[in-house]
């Protein structure tokens, strides 16, 4: 009882964690979205159209490819975190 105690607390812990990840990513995604809306609303010529939305999916892209390794690597350590009290029995 105690180590599946244990696994529900790094479960728990791991789980908040990776909302906490993703929310964060989502936030900053959008902000960036609309960051780049503003400046494309501004823009007098298409090449420098091109240029903002050109800059705005390498960024995107990027982010979202941190974003993928940190949350795999939270998930990693979810199920480490979690199975280690199981395995320890």
């Amino acid at each position: 009882m105690p180590a599946t105690l244990k696994a529900f607390g790094a479960a728990s812990t791991g789980t908040k964690a990776i909302v906490a990840e993703t929310i964060e990513y989502t936030k900053s995604s959008a902000e960036q979205g609309a960051a780049t809306f503003e400046k494309l609303m501004g823009v007098k010529s298409l090449d420098k159209a091109i240029e903002i939305q050109t800059g705005y999916v390498k960024s995107a892209y990027e982010g979202f490819v941190a974003h993928s390794t940190k949350t795999r690597e939270l998930y990693t350590k979810l199920a480490q975190d979690s199975l280690a009290p199981l395995s320890a029995v």
